[in-house]
């Protein structure tokens, strides 16, 4: 079986992890979804991961805590951060602690294809 790369949602709500993989897949891409950040840890698709789009607010751990971890463990995944809790000041130290994009909830189609371009693109990093 061919290796698969994924972007993978993880959001506790339930209408975000039914709505992205569609959309996403009218992006040409494979989505899996987690409904917590432990979730995503415990299973057996980290490495199949080639982005995460990433709730930021989460009941147990959060998504900063979740890229913390991630770093940590030498897992280098570009996240997409989405959230409705935060605002542009918040976003913009996301984006220079590390994430690919921070997008404010509701966002347009157009700006998550945007985030996950700048990460799926030939030559994006890794």
């Amino acid at each position: 079986m061919p290796h698969r790369e994924y972007i993978a949602v993880v959001d506790d709500d339930e209408s975000i992890r039914e709505a992205l993989p569609d959309l996403i897949g009218v992006f040409g891409h494979r989505a899996l979804t987690f409904p917590s950040a432990e979730a995503f840890l415990a299973s057996d698709r980290i490495d199949q991961t080639k982005c995460l789009v990433l709730d930021i607010a989460m009941p147990g751990m959060s998504g900063v805590d979740l890229q913390c971890e991630l770093i940590r463990l030498g897992r280098g995944i570009p996240i997409v951060f989405i959230t409705a809790h935060g605002d542009e000041e918040f976003c913009q130290h996301l984006r220079r602690t590390g994430s690919v994009e921070c997008l404010l909830k509701p966002f347009t189609d157009t700006a998550l294809l945007d985030a996950l371009n700048a990460v799926l693109q030939p030559g994006a990093p890794a």
